[in-house]
């Protein structure tokens, strides 16, 4: 694993800053509580998320509500890119599960859930968190933390690391297996069925034979049972049949009741309409006459018209017109009584004058007396005749008032008999029509009583066909019939319950007999089993001294092949040994064993250098298959002064050790700065980090 780019926002003092880094020896230089370390708490949060402590109050930079770290990566040829935010919520920091990111190249291959990360991550590093902050991140003051460590822990921490303690583990592990296994076989031998197994194939046998007699029994019952069945199931027909025909007779009998009702209902309906009829008989008769008689009276006003002259066959209204010509001759008749009046007193006021005078009226002229005589004679004569006239007009006048007094009273009286010689029709009519529908209505009623009669002889013939003996007959002997079936039934049933149980117990025994085999089986196997397992453990037991002994030769080799990268031609050498707790020695050139707490400051970073170096490649190659690829060193310089040149032998060595692609330090000095291939200075103003890339 190679880091390119890691970018920090409100990470610790780093507001924003984008840190690059090659392959090689990279140094981030500056001075005390500049922002560098923070760099690699940034790798570390970003690779794997958990804080360092309790909480993120170490990394999220004061008064800021989110962070966020994105690493930009390659391994095996392919680029990577994770990001990881911090976002405060209350008083407290959580992770921003939102940025969480991994991609391959432009791919998203895992976000949002931390465990699908973490799980392609170490797909694609081998790295898991452990593994990370033991052997691949040595922070400050921890470089000589195992060195210096109590053998026995120093030996069961390294052992974890080598994945040694799984044997302790497993030893420890498959004891409880022993044990089980052992309890398992003592309650196999205590097993009831196992002990008396004879028994349980001697009950086996005897239950066999009485299964196999009693299936005999079984099939001669099934056959008196079958024949039963058939019996009843005549019986049961019979008498089916049997109950149809009497609820057939019992609906002839309800049906029965109802057409006597319906006949007796149908005989007070057809008296009823026979009343209706007669009564309407009588109606259309009074009404008849009634018309008759007011036809008589038309008849004879018409013969009183006629006797005035009127002719009767004509309308009423023309009658009506006749009655205008009797008004019209009246007026012509006074009229002419009128003129003859007036005339009249015209001759009688000439006939004062003539009395009077012997002029005439009428020229003035003198008369004489006899001429005078006869003029009076002759107008008295015309008065008598006019008088006449007027009498006889008189008369004739009141002959025709008469006559139209008498025409007048004839039309009147016609006129109101009309309407009322109509209604009489009309209703005589209606009443007819009334009288016809009775008279159909009572004839259907007529023939529907004898259809009801002739229905009603049919079904009291059908109902003398039933004897209600032969049902009760029937019951009783179906009743006899299953009581038989029943019997038969139950001593079947009781065969059948019997072989069901036998069955059972068949099937019981001869599963605790196979059962008891199985763990007659069983009991060797765990005795074989039990046996293995002790085996094994003395094996687990013997294999880790002997695993831990290659671990400490193979250590021993890295670790003097570093010291004598570190220590140079020009340097003094350093011989180091190391024992089965992975505790480190120096040998002196007159061979004499010394203590690594005896030795120098200087010697000591030396000796943890390489002793981390050392580990970390034997680890890595253990547990991934692969050697340690990248080294984060937290000021690596503790304890060397540049007086006797250990920082700088330090910081050279480090630059000629190739076995690891790229190495990542970060120093105040400026001595071990100087070595490095590539160099990061860190800054930190008004109280923000900046970097800048020197070389």
């Amino acid at each position: 694993m190679k880091i390119d780019v890691v970018q920090l926002e409100n990470i610790r003092s780093h507001v924003k800053t984008t840190v690059p880094f090659a392959r090689g020896f990279n140094c981030l230089v500056g001075g005390l509580g500049c922002g560098k370390s923070s760099i690699l708490y940034a790798i570390d949060f970003a690779l794997f998320g958990d804080p360092l402590g309790r909480s993120y109050e170490y990394l999220l930079r004061d008064g800021a509500e989110s962070g966020k770290v994105v690493l930009q990566f390659t391994q095996n040829g392919k680029n990577y890119t994770l990001s990881r935010g911090l976002k405060r919520r209350g008083k407290g920091i959580s992770q921003d599960f939102d940025e969480l990111k991994l991609f391959e190249g432009e791919t998203l291959i895992a976000s949002v859930k931390s465990e699908a990360v973490a799980e392609q991550l170490k797909a694609i590093t081998g790295l898991d968190k452990e593994l990370f902050r033991e052997i691949v991140w040595v922070r400050q003051e921890h470089l000589k933390e195992l060195i210096d460590a109590p053998p026995r822990d120093r030996q069961r921490r390294l052992d974890e690391l080598f994945g040694l303690s799984d044997y302790e583990i497993a030893w420890s592990n498959i004891a409880a297996y022993q044990k089980e296994y052992e309890a398992e076989k003592k309650v196999y031998e205590r097993d009831p069925d196992v002990i008396g197994l004879d028994k349980l194939n001697a009950e086996y046998t005897r239950l066999a034979e009485e299964f196999t007699r009693l299936e005999i029994d079984i099939q001669s019952a099934s056959r008196r049972f079958e024949e039963a069945r058939k019996a009843l199931e005549e019986a049961d027909l019979r008498l089916k049949r049997l109950e149809e025909l009497r609820f057939s007779i019992e609906e002839h009998r309800r049906k029965e009741a109802q057409i006597q009702a319906q006949l007796t209902s149908l005989e007070d309906s057809l008296a009823a309409v026979a009343e209706k009829i007669e009564g309407k008989k009588a109606i259309i008769e009074n009404l008849k006459q009634r018309l008759t008689s007011m036809e008589t009276q038309i008849q004879s006003y018409r013969d009183t018209l006629k006797e005035v002259g009127i002719p009767i066959d004509q309308p009423l209204e023309a009658l009506r017109e006749y009655l205008l010509t009797f008004d019209n001759q009246i007026a012509d008749l006074k009229a002419e009584q009128e003129a003859a009046l007036r005339s009249l007193q015209a001759d009688q006021r000439r006939l004062s004058s003539l009395s009077a005078e012997n002029r005439c009226p009428l020229c003035l002229q003198p008369l004489t007396s006899e001429y005078k005589e006869n003029l009076i004679q002759r107008i008295q004569k015309e008065n008598n005749e006019r008088q006449k006239t007027i009498s006889q007009l008189q008369k004739e006048i009141g002959e025709l008032q008469s006559l139209k007094e008498k025409a007048s009273a004839a039309i009147a009286n016609i006129q109101g008999l009309m309407p009322r010689i109509e209604e009489l029709k009309s209703r005589i009519n209606e009443e007819s029509k009334a009288l016809a529908e009775l008279s159909k209505e009572f004839e259907e009623k007529q023939k529907l009583e004898t259809e009801l009669r002739a229905q009603l002889e049919k079904i009291r013939f059908e109902i003398t066909r039933f004897d209600i003996s032969e049902l009760e007959n029937a019951k009783k002997y179906r009743e006899k019939v299953f009581q038989n079936y029943y019997m038969l039934k139950s001593e079947l049933q009781t065969m059948e319950n019997r072989k069901d149980d036998i069955l059972k117990r068949l099937d019981e025994i001869k599963e605790r007999i196979d059962q008891a085999q199985k763990k007659l089986e069983q009991m060797e196997k765990l005795n074989k089993i039990v046996g293995i397992i002790t085996s094994i453990r003395d094996a687990y037991r013997s294999i880790q001294p002997k695993l831990r002994s290659e671990f400490v030769k193979v250590l021993k080799n890295l670790v003097q092949q570093i010291l004598d990268s570190l220590v140079g031609e020009e340097g003094s050498p350093i011989n180091i040994m190391i024992d089965e707790t992975y505790t480190p020695y120096v040998i002196s050139e007159s061979g004499v064993e010394r203590e690594v707490s005896n030795l120098s400051g200087g010697e000591r970073t030396l000796i943890a250098f390489a002793y981390r170096l050392g580990l970390g490649q034997l680890i890595m190659q253990s547990k991934t298959g692969h050697g340690l690829s990248l080294l984060l060193l937290d000021e690596p310089t503790e304890s060397l002064g540049r007086e006797d040149g250990s920082i700088d032998r330090l910081a050279e060595a480090i630059s000629r050790f190739k076995a690891i692609e790229q190495i990542i330090a970060v120093t105040h000095s400026e001595a071990f700065a100087e070595k490095a291939e590539h160099v990061i200075r860190v800054e930190k103003e008004a109280g923000e980090s900046t970097i800048s890339v020197e070389k």
